[in-house]
């Protein structure tokens, strides 16, 4: 028997959901369907951070609990109504990616799987000059709830100093977003660079709470990521569902809700109510834009005052003036010997130029070995360091990495109970279609007679399984010829 489909009349468009009665979240009993109808019933909400932008997919093929993949180009068979945008990447390599601008769009990009909506801060009409400065509020592990809520407070008062409004609403996972629209004349470069001078004096007026410090051995409080403003970065937009087991949603909100909000209280099951009830409290974001003058000015007294660049993210070409792009911890040579050629987040210019004439002359992947997002990983932890810094896990799945950190506790009682929420660093890697995660720890605060040795990684997740000898040679390949790019 072939697999049920539905076929929904949305805006005079006819939206095929295949699968209807998939379950997408065991834990609540959501089906694709239920996903699909969430998206309509708070459609022209949702449209207000999405419409009219690039946006990458992040597709849930098998529901919320399973391993997401990244699809930046937009899919060969969409319908003739879905438009698509070209962008170019810092890599130097393009996509068309999908644009979506009406209640159909959304309902068809919900079929595919996308519980989370990652716009670009750009119009497909202007893909330089971004309209929409991005404030991520990313708490260390430990951080309360009401801390996020206290730092999201000041980034208000921040942003009114220099004429600018926000739109908060909840991250729909561990922290709070703040959007700001500003007039579309500035570069990314000059809007991340905005973004840092925002970070930096939210940093000075909650110094205790608030940090713009990039490595996470150094953060402490709530982080505020500048580097979500760089080029070909994406944060889950209004009304997106996120991966979470009660299908938590990303909820708009007004000012005077931030101090007392919870955000358990907005999910899938709860939203369409709330929203039909009190409307939509980011509806009046297009109608608040605002100037980067303001910050660009404090960004230079910044400079003036001896504070540079801060790092860019590890798949961006180590920038010209960037600080050294290592965790401080494992620093071993003069700042200089760290030096960057980058410019505006891409690569220096002979190599932005050779991957542009690789592009003109129909190579999208810009001469690169392969067509895939992310970094290549490397080995880390191997081996016992001066610095008290040691890798405990590898996995697909945060929850293994959390499984195996568990069984090192277990193992060296004393030394974890010295440990601090800030000194156990989760990161999620990007591989060549999906996340992988480590688990490192940072033994500062352990005495040094207390400190573990480097163990074998418990689990130890190969990137590689699975890949053939050739797509490796070729993985590695697109790695050496990045490594040397950077080098230039």
């Amino acid at each position: 028997m072939a697999p049920r489909k539905e076929v929904l009349e949305v805006g005079g468009r006819e939206v095929t959901v295949t699968n209807p009665d998939k379950v997408y979240f065991p834990r609540a009993g959501h089906t694709k369907l239920d996903l699909v109808r969430y998206f309509l019933a708070v459609a022209e909400g949702a449209l207000v951070g999405v419409r009219g932008r690039p946006m990458a997919l992040k597709r849930f093929v098998d529901g919320a609990e399973a391993e997401p993949f990244f699809q930046k180009r937009a899919p060969d068979n969409r319908p003739d109504w879905i438009r698509t945008a070209t962008l170019t990447f810092p890599s130097g390599r393009t996509a068309d990616e999908v644009v979506v601008d009406d209640a159909a769009g959304l309902a068809w990009v919900a079929n595919l799987g996308c519980l989370d909506l990652n716009p670009h801060p750009v119009r497909a009409e202007d893909l330089e000059h971004p309209d929409e400065l991005r404030v991520d509020l990313d708490p260390v592990p430990g951080v309360p709830w009401s801390q996020i809520r206290d730092v999201a407070m000041v980034v208000r008062e921040a942003l009114a100093d220099v004429g600018l409004a926000g739109w908060p609403k909840t991250s729909g996972s561990r922290g709070i977003h703040i959007n700001v629209r500003i007039e579309p004349r500035w570069t990314y470069p000059e809007v991340r660079r905005a973004a840092l001078a925002l970070a930096r004096d939210v940093e000075r007026r909650a110094p205790g709470i608030a940090t713009s410090k990039w490595w996470k051995e150094e953060r402490h409080g709530v982080f505020l990521d500048y580097n979500q403003n760089a080029k070909d970065r994406t944060v889950a937009s209004a009304y997106s569902v996120r991966p979470l087991p009660d299908a938590r949603v990303s909820f708009p909100l007004r000012w005077e809700e931030v101090p007392s909000v919870e955000p358990e209280a907005f999910t899938l099951a709860t939203v369409p109510t709330i929203y039909a009830e009190r409307g939509d409290a980011g509806a009046g974001i297009d109608a608040a834009v605002g100037s980067l003058e303001a910050l660009l000015e404090l960004s230079a007294r910044h400079e003036a005052e001896g504070l540079g660049d801060a790092p860019w993210p590890p798949n961006y070409a180590k920038q010209e003036g960037e600080p050294p792009r290592v965790q401080p911890s494992r620093k071993r040579r003069a700042d200089s010997e760290y030096a960057g050629r980058g410019k505006d987040g891409g690569p220096p210019p002979e190599v932005a130029e050779a991957r542009a004439k690789a592009v003109a002359a129909g190579d999208r992947n810009a001469g690169l070995a392969q067509d895939w997002a992310g970094t290549r990983p490397t080995p880390t932890g191997r081996r016992r360091s001066a610095i008290p810094v040691i890798e405990i896990a590898r996995a697909a799945s945060k929850a293994e990495v959390q499984a195996g950190f568990e069984r090192w506790k277990a193992r060296h009682p004393e030394a974890a109970a010295h440990l601090e929420p800030a000194d156990v660093l989760t990161d999620g890697m990007r591989g060549r279609s999906s996340l992988w995660y480590r688990l490192r720890v940072n033994l500062t605060h352990v005495p040094e007679s207390l400190r573990p040795l480097q163990e074998p990684l418990d689990p130890d997740y190969d990137p590689f399984a699975g890949v053939t000898p050739q797509e490796r040679a070729a993985w590695e390949a697109g790695g050496a010829q990045r490594s040397a790019s950077k080098q230039r």
